[in-house]
């Protein structure tokens, strides 16, 4: 037999969605194949857009024909799209983003955790705590998170984050060589000043580390004061790599499409002390490793750019912004702390009764027949708390939250 990456080991044994369905499916198989309505995964509900689902259909007719037939597209992804994004993304905005800085993908999960590729396997790792699941165990995978000692990992560096600092951390008194920042955040749903966030560009400058941003849920942002890309701030095309993705805003959760912003600016070392572009060494990691996104997908990707499509994922983030402020508010009447919810569709809540975050969890779905997802699962901060998203249909967010107001 062949040995294996004994890192997986030392990863928990269910991914913490997984484990959250098969306590679901559990609960409902023995009660009766009850109703649950789902507050847990990011998931949407919205049917595909309009305008995205039209010009899907004109690429497969496209492919249907020999005249217009693709096969194999550029890894790097197609220059309409790739083109569309950096005018209507970063220039419009006034951001000098390339569209060679551009980098087409079958969505953000899978771009944050292969990014590990182009850098060493020395650097220290900073993740917020609570976090997204996957930049942690990437990170373990990948041999950077060492040992998993009193809930946490020795050589990730956490920086924490609670209602104290408005669940945006401090700056570490140590350097970090690549830093995992999200926002708005998924979990807590918080975004982040253009203040404070100069403030990490800043050290990033200083100690020569790499950002990689997470603003997959860019699109909800509503507070003018809320940062929505990480270019907003200057010399962050030095020192920052951002990803975006199309799942929440366009319904591409299964279809699956995103992209990575890796500015030629950005620069590293080789072990020899040589110093290289990081958009090459993506460049040849994608190209090494991914065939690119589908033609069909990058075509419906592309609607969202045309009046009809901005208006369409407009109207869709909005329907899920409402069924989140609908939770926050709900869950205030009957007690809970209650963040996120106003430039995100997630809402980060805790009862403050000592219960633990699976415990909340089995009680929520319980009592009311809705699920969350428990808080420990993005980190040790995130004890006590339980996430829940307005992903769900506003017919379905209202009812649940009715029912638990009326217990």
């Amino acid at each position: 037999m062949i040995k294996v990456n004994d890192n997986f080991r030392k990863l928990s044994a269910s991914y913490l969605f997984s484990e959250v369905a098969r306590k679901i499916a559990s609960f409902k198989s023995d009660n009766g194949n009850c109703n649950v309505i789902r507050m847990d995964i990011g998931d949407v509900t919205i049917p595909m857009l309009h305008s995205v689902v039209a010009a899907m259909h004109e690429a497969v007719d496209e492919l249907a024909l020999s005249t217009s037939f693709r096969g194999y597209g550029p890894e790097q992804g197609y220059p309409f799209l790739r083109n569309l994004i950096a005018e209507h993304d970063y220039a419009e905005r006034g951001l000098a983003i390339d569209a060679s800085d551009i980098f087409i993908s079958d969505g953000a999960k899978s771009d944050l955790a292969n990014l590990g590729d182009i850098y060493s396997r020395d650097c220290i790792v900073a993740v917020m705590n609570p976090s997204y699941p996957v930049y942690v165990d990437d990170s373990v995978i990948d041999g950077r998170a060492g040992e998993f000692v009193g809930g946490r990992w020795n050589r990730l560096m956490y920086l924490d984050c609670n209602s104290y600092n408005d669940f945006v951390p401090d700056l570490p008194k140590q350097k970090a060589d690549i830093i995992f920042l999200c926002f708005p955040n998924n979990p807590t749903g918080e975004g982040i000043t253009k203040t404070a966030l100069s403030k990490w560009v800043e050290y990033a400058r200083e100690n020569g580390s790499v950002i990689i941003y997470d603003s997959a849920y860019e699109a909800f942002v509503r507070e003018h004061d809320i940062v929505r890309s990480v270019y907003e701030i200057d010399g962050a095309d030095e020192v920052a790599i951002e990803v975006r993705s199309f799942s929440k805003t366009a319904g591409f959760t299964g279809v699956r499409c995103g992209y990575t912003v890796v500015p030629h600016k950005l620069k590293g070392r080789f072990a020899d002390g040589s110093v290289v572009d990081l958009n090459s060494l993506w460049n040849r990691r994608q190209t090494t490793m991914f065939n690119g996104a589908s033609y069909i997908s990058q075509k419906g990707a592309a609607a969202i750019y045309t009046p009809a499509g901005k208006k369409d994922v407009k109207a869709a983030t909005d329907y899920y912004i409402r069924n989140a402020r609908i939770i926050k508010e709900s869950l205030q009447k009957i007690g809970f702390c209650a963040y996120g919810g106003v430039n995100s569709p997630y809402v980060w809540a805790s009862p403050g009764d000592g219960r633990n975050s699976w415990e909340i969890f089995e009680s929520l779905l319980q009592k009311y027949h809705f699920s969350s997802t428990p808080g420990s699962g993005f980190g040790q901060n995130g004890e006590g708390f339980v996430r829940l998203t307005g992903f769900n249909s506003l017919e379905n967010t209202q009812n649940a939250m009715q029912m638990m107001i009326n217990a």
